[in-house]
């Protein structure tokens, strides 16, 4: 099975074009809610973010996700080290998942594939982008931050020109309908290639 990696900048649109590739029966795991659930449900990851961030990490026995982002995408180490404790439990469970998927192919759906050198493990990769006001924009609104905290994130993503080099694909995400016909002549390439 040919194994498809999809990454984009924070607020590229990534998850739009991951259910562009879902309606067309591709299966797609989202790193991002996967890695929420174990953070949540896996004893051995909680007792290691607890160790880094202490007990403010998990608030009436859920993922404190507004606290870690506050302390993490201000201190590099602390950004690497919970890295280092979520992303291999999200390969492994990703490893799991595609086990029990049919089909020519499988998309994870992971904001920096290319910064943990996660790429490595894919067949092809797909890159989204936008331009960076739209970007901002689609952030504020949705995850309701300020264009300092936005930017704080964006600077620990790589550029979006280093990250073409490394894709097969490139997906820019301005207007729907064009993102849906690039996401189907996409598919159509894969489905060729397999």
């Amino acid at each position: 099975m040919i194994r498809i990696g999809l990454t984009g900048g924070i607020g590229s649109g990534k998850t739009t074009v991951a259910a562009m590739f879902e309606d067309l029966g591709v299966a797609v795991y989202n790193s991002d809610i996967e890695a929420k659930r174990l953070m949540n449900e896996d004893p051995g990851i909680r007792t290691a973010i607890r160790t880094l961030f202490g007990e403010m990490a998990y608030q009436n026995n859920a993922l404190n996700r507004k606290f870690l982002a506050e302390k993490a995408f201000k201190n590099r180490e602390l950004l690497i080290a919970l890295n280092e404790i979520v992303h291999p439990a999200v390969r492994q469970d990703f490893k799991t998942w595609v086990e029990k998927q049919e089909g020519e192919y499988v998309i994870q759906e992971a904001a920096i594939l290319f910064e943990n050198g996660g790429y490595k493990n894919f067949d092809k990769m797909i890159l989204v982008t936008a331009p960076k006001k739209e970007r901002i924009a689609r952030i504020k609104l949705r995850d309701h931050l300020t264009e300092k905290a936005i930017l704080e994130r964006m600077q620990h993503q790589w550029p979006v020109k280093k990250k073409k080099e490394l894709a097969q694909y490139v997906i820019i995400n301005k207007n729907l309908e064009d993102t849906r016909n690039q996401v189907r002549k996409i598919h159509d390439q894969i489905l060729q290639k397999s």
